[in-house]
């Protein structure tokens, strides 16, 4: 065996479970305890200034600079008595990743004295330059500025001995550079939109709130195998690797006992996330053999999408601790499950109502009908940039295979919504008012809602917007997206949606409908004008591809591809009209989301070369050498009349061995010479479409053979931990 695969396995075989030390038994004790939330800032702040900083979190007005240096010094009281040393401003940079840029409290005053400081500038304002972070040609490398601002509804927190102060992350000429100041936008633009339209059913309500529920999927694999795979390291994912004899075929780790070694790293990893205020309530195993799941109750959106990115961030320094390395790629090993992290979308009133959830009267039916068939409708007018949010690399791997939602855009309801959006679009004529008989009988259907979903137990997991009861889910966004990417696309055009359906209601008003009338004359409209989006089936049979394609519905599988709807008028116009991003920032965008494609493909193209050859061929040499002596010396044996039977196998292995070598060696050289070629290319878009079109399809013919071989070569000379090893080892 290799020896440093053998080093691997031994170092795995030697692993124990690693005790993990609770603060409490009860999470409450310290739920919460590293975070500057309501409870610390009242106990630090003056009871002016703790109103005045609740009122902006609550009516999104900012916070008055005459008071931001009382909050600094709240916030660095409590967090040096944590013992903070550091503060930094943490953002949300379009690397998907975060950033981060410590600064000492202390501040020189003379020789040999300092102070420890931290004032309402530093606090509201920073400029880390951070000239290098992707921003699509909104500024040059050399011009550096670009500035964090304080978002204060998002409470800071203590990460080691740093308090992160959240923030948004923006140019020198005030264009957005990150993922959350567009989501505050788009958050702003659907609260906005859904009061106009509780109006309808509702005076008191004056504030909605997009909340978000997160499912995040995952691979744990130990550190040493990790180690001895570069494609992992490199790429997060294995670009080579035979499907093993056992995979996740019997279904048998999908619910099951959770390892001790997986759950003492996850209790860890618990009790930090409850110290930053993330809810984690649910673990398990998943289909894949060493994938996991945890999800948190949901939260208000722009919070939900701060505490999945801290929990990435989290996730890996406890599983380094745990000799566990986390694999978030969306596909990191071919064949079995990918991971996602679904998105769990709705809309919360301050009155306390779900706008996605039955009420108990048909009138509070008609409301939650309006906000459910504007968001189908919404869909179905912008399922392409719903497409192009989950756009990525790794995401284009896992999309229509293993349980992953196909790259076709639907959306599910169940058979019983269908039954009464059928009802609807039957019973409710749009040319005339409703007659007592069918308001009645339209009243009596939709009063029945909360009973018939109370016992539907649809589900479908092919679907990539599928309704769930209460909320949309979102299962196609991938496990290592930054969730505000499709937040602020959903909630974008929600927002629209929501402007175009008041609008069409108030002029049908203004005709001398009743409002009832005219709410259902315009829900039938778009009940009958979404109806291709919604599809009940199996999204993965072949009739749905054939079906989709009679509807109209796109299925682009190309990453680069689907991000053309960037360049579209409307969707520029429909960003615009929102106040959420200009045309500059979208074409910015839209030139990230491409160099990012091109610089991963190419990574991924050169790990597989450089494995091919410097690693697989010459081990697959090394046995050939062997086997041509095993046959040399049975010719020696038995002579040239009687060597080739006995050796039949060994020759067929041999020719084997160098049809495999040779297609590696002649499609690897070919892939280095288009890489070549296409960096040259003038444009992102250019060279992205060209990677996806003529680069990728090198990565199945070289992998192919190089598999070939694994089954093949002495399994004590393969350099590589096998995906039996890599899956199954606990």
């Amino acid at each position: 065996m290799s020896t440093v695969r053998f080093k691997a396995l031994e170092a795995v075989m030697s692993r124990a479970p690693k005790e993990v030390n609770y603060p409490s038994a009860k999470v409450s004790d310290y739920f919460g305890s590293h975070v500057f939330d309501r409870n610390a800032m009242n106990q630090y702040m003056p009871k002016d200034v703790f109103k005045a900083v609740i009122n902006s979190i609550e009516t999104g007005t900012r916070v008055e600079r005459k008071i931001t240096d009382l909050v600094a010094a709240s916030m660095k009281s409590w967090a040096m008595e944590k013992g903070c040393t550091h503060y930094t401003h943490w953002f949300q940079p379009l690397t998907g990743t975060t950033a981060e840029k410590h600064d000492a409290f202390f501040e020189p005053l003379s020789d040999n004295l300092v102070v420890e400081r931290f004032d309402g500038n530093q606090l509201v304002q920073q400029e880390p330059d951070a000239s290098s972070l992707p921003n699509g040609g909104i500024r040059n490398t050399f011009e550096a500025r670009g500035y964090t601002a304080w978002d204060p509804s998002s409470p800071a927190f203590i990460i080691g001995k740093t308090l992160c102060i959240p923030t948004i992350f923006i140019s020198y000429t005030g264009e957005s550079l990150d993922y959350k100041m567009p989501l505050l936008k788009a958050l702003n633009a659907v609260d906005k939109a859904a009061v106009h339209v509780n109006q309808y059913f509702d005076k008191n309500v004056n504030k909605v709130i997009a909340t978000l529920g997160w499912e995040q999927e995952y691979f744990l694999v130990d550190s040493a195998l990790f180690y001895a795979r570069p494609d992992l390291v490199t790429t997060g994912r294995t670009v080579y690797g035979h499907t093993p004899a056992k995979g996740q075929e019997l279904e048998d780790h999908y619910f099951g006992a959770i390892p001790e070694r997986a759950s003492a790293f996850m209790r860890e990893l618990e009790v930090e996330c409850m110290k930053l205020g993330i809810p984690v309530k649910t673990r398990h195993n998943e289909v894949a053999p060493n994938q996991f799941e945890c999800a948190p109750i949901f939260e208000e959106a722009n919070l939900a999408v701060d505490h999945n990115q801290l929990l990435m961030d989290i996730m890996d320094r406890v599983a380094r601790k745990h000799d566990f390395r986390v694999l978030l790629h969306e596909k990191p090993y071919a064949g079995v499950n990918g991971s996602g992290k679904h998105n769990n979308w709705s809309l919360s009133t301050n009155t306390g109502v779900n706008l996605l959830s039955p009420g108990n009267t048909p009138k509070s039916n008609l409301r939650f009908l309006t906000f459910f068939i504007n968001t189908i409708k919404a869909v179905h007018e912008y399922a392409d940039l719903l497409r192009s949010s989950i756009a990525t690399p790794g995401n284009e791997h896992r999309l229509g295979a293993n349980e992953a939602p196909p790259a076709i855009i639907s959306v599910f309801i169940g058979s019983q919504l269908t039954k009464v959006l059928n009802h609807i679009e039957d019973k409710v004529s749009e040319n005339k008012a409703l007659s007592a008989d069918e308001k009645t009988e339209l009243k009596l259907n939709i009063g029945k809602i909360p009973e018939l979903l109370l016992d539907n137990t649809d589900r479908n997991r092919t679907s990539p917007f599928a309704f769930t009861g209460n909320k949309f889910e979102f299962r196609a966004v991938g496990s290592t997206a930054n969730c505000a990417n499709a937040m602020t696309v959903i909630n974008t055009i929600v927002a629209k949606q929501l402007i175009d359906f008041k609008t069409d209601v108030d002029e049908l008003i203004s005709k001398g409908d009743k409002k009832d009338d005219a709410i259902f004359k315009i829900l039938r409209r778009y009940v009958v004008e979404s109806k291709k989006i919604r599809f009940e089936g199996n999204g993965y049979g072949d009739e749905w591809l054939k079906e989709a394609e009679n509807r109209g519905l796109k299925n682009i599988t190309s990453a680069p591809h689907a991000l053309d709807v960037l360049k579209e008028k409307r969707i520029a116009e429909l960003y615009e009209s929102q106040e959420v991003l200009t045309h500059r920032e979208l074409e910015a965008r839209h030139e990230i989301a491409l160099d990012n494609y091109t610089t991963m493909i190419r990574i991924e193209s050169r790990v597989m070369g450089d494995l091919a050859i410097n690693h697989i061929v010459p081990v697959a040499i090394r046995y050939q050498n062997i086997l041509i002596n095993n046959v040399k010396g049975l010719k020696a044996i038995f002579g040239e009349a009687d060597y080739k039977k006995s050796a039949k196998n060994q020759l067929e292995m041999i020719t084997n061995i160098s049809t495999h070598i040779q297609i590696i060696t002649e499609n690897s050289e070919l892939m280095r010479v288009e890489r070549r070629r296409i960096n040259n290319l003038l444009t992102a878009e250019e060279r992205a479409k060209e990677y996806s079109l003529k680069v990728k399809p090198y990565f199945d013919i070289i992998r192919k053979s190089v598999d070939k071989l694994e089954l093949m070569v002495d399994d004590e000379m393969w350099p590589l931990p096998k995906y039996r090893e890599l899956l199954f080892t606990k």
